[in-house]
């Protein structure tokens, strides 16, 4: 059996592991088949440290703390108490928060929204007594969304603007014509209706009273610098690569001090950084690694060259392949990787077509950061949400997730696609 053939093959084997087994065994899953990787020689050995994106393991990591301290702040029931106040129903609250968590995202990585946000939902759900797994999903794809709105929303944004040369305000209004962040914003307004069917049977009132009181705002504090450091770190071309990663770090142990020095008891430090969701940075570890190996052993390349097989002359044709094998495609792997190989294969193809590359590379970014609201396993936010509703005893199927992420992709992605065809075809 080739290289190539064996990496597919434990690559398939995995993802259906993945899919079947419950969310607290499939860092076991990935990081095992990262080990036959490695073991198979498919992926080398010394490799597998620059495999893995430690800035995004980093940001993780360090967000998962403050993010704990926010909770044991007790803002999230305060915010949760006004939101409550504001609006008619149950289904409007869970709407509104899903369009909050996607806004945020399209400044924000999709990850750290879910985890500032997720603790707002539960607040929420909590004091209505609903089950939150529905809404974390929600606010997790919702939050997939609009990572590609802006250029600092996603990781693929910024391999978009590296590739193709675009500044911050060119994904608003790029050429004499409105850049993708129309197409991605009237995909999120599609998404509406969805959310309120998928909703519909909780249209029971809401009464609610703010009786929360928040003695420490530090932890506030803290979950606001991570959103500004964040934003201006975007703002350096030549920046380091673990810049993020050292900002959402950095702030986390202030935290942790702070709460140390707060309480005089280190136990309670000790405590927060217990309740970091290390199982979903190991699962998250063990992607990076399989991924670099399907790379390596050139399936990812194989797939971008049947593109050009398939597609022929044919604009249309070719568009439209690009943006639904990348909903695909994305929904099973990592999307960084996937567009960093597809935007050079892309811009060939529309410069033997004799057109410019920006329908394609519009498309391919539409269909691969959407792609990933598939399954529970295709988007970071994605794992990250699920790992958040285990860690408060509740059990997430691929049929749960699905059932939600399933029509919010199809709708979105299909609007993204028109709006996308009509302005740059």
């Amino acid at each position: 059996m080739s290289e190539m053939m064996t990496a597919l093959v434990l690559f398939i084997l995995m993802y259906i592991f993945l899919l079947s087994l419950d969310a607290d065994k499939r860092w076991i899953v990935s990081l095992g088949f990262a080990v036959l990787f490695m073991a198979f020689g498919i992926l080398p050995v010394n490799n597998a440290l620059r495999a893995v994106n430690w800035n995004v393991i980093m940001m993780l990591g360090g967000t998962m703390v403050v993010v704990e301290l926010f909770i044991r702040s007790k803002m999230p029931a305060l915010m949760a108490e006004m939101l409550l106040r504001k609006v008619p129903n149950v289904k409007v609250a869970i709407v509104v928060l899903c369009l909050f968590s996607g806004v945020v995202s399209a400044f924000v990585d999709n990850v750290a929204t879910v985890l500032m946000l997720a603790p707002v939902a539960l607040a929420v759900c909590e004091q209505l007594k609903i089950n939150p797994v529905p809404v974390i999903i929600s606010i997790a794809v919702s939050s997939n969304l609009q990572g590609a709105a802006t250029l600092v929303g996603d990781t693929t944004s910024i391999l978009l603007g590296s590739y193709a040369n675009m500044s911050f305000n060119d994904f608003f209004w790029f050429q004499g014509r409105p850049g993708i962040c129309l197409a991605v914003e009237l995909g999120a307004l599609m998404t509406i209706p969805v959310l309120l069917y998928l909703f519909k049977d909780h249209s029971e009132p809401v009464q609610s009273e703010v009786k929360t009181v928040v003695t420490n705002y530090v932890p506030t504090i803290l979950m606001a610098s991570v959103i500004i450091g964040l934003i201006f770190a975007s703002q350096f071309e030549n920046k380091h690569e673990l810049t993020n990663g050292f900002i959402c770090v950095g702030l986390g142990l202030i935290g942790c001090v702070n709460e140390w020095v707060r309480t005089r008891d280190i136990n309670a430090c000790k405590s927060v950084l217990k309740e970091v969701d290390y199982r979903t940075l190991l699962l998250l570890i063990g992607l990076f690694l399989v991924i670099e190996g399907i790379s390596e052993a050139g399936v990812i390349d194989q797939i971008a060259k049947t593109f050009m097989k398939i597609g022929g002359d044919n604009v249309l044709l070719m568009y439209s392949l690009i943006v639904f094998v990348s909903v695909l495609i994305s929904g099973f792997i990592d999307n960084i990787p996937y567009v960093a190989t597809m935007l050079p294969v892309v811009t060939s193809i529309a410069a033997m077509m004799n057109i410019p590359p920006y329908l394609f590379d519009f498309g391919l970014l539409i269909g691969a950061t959407l792609g990933g609201n598939i399954t529970p396993v295709g988007a970071s936010a994605n794992i990250a949400g699920i790992g958040i509703l285990q860690k408060k005893g509740y059990k997430v199927s691929t049929k749960d997730f699905m059932r939600i992420g399933v029509p919010f992709t199809l709708v979105a992605v299909l609007s993204g696609y028109v709006v996308i065809w009509l302005i740059w075809s």
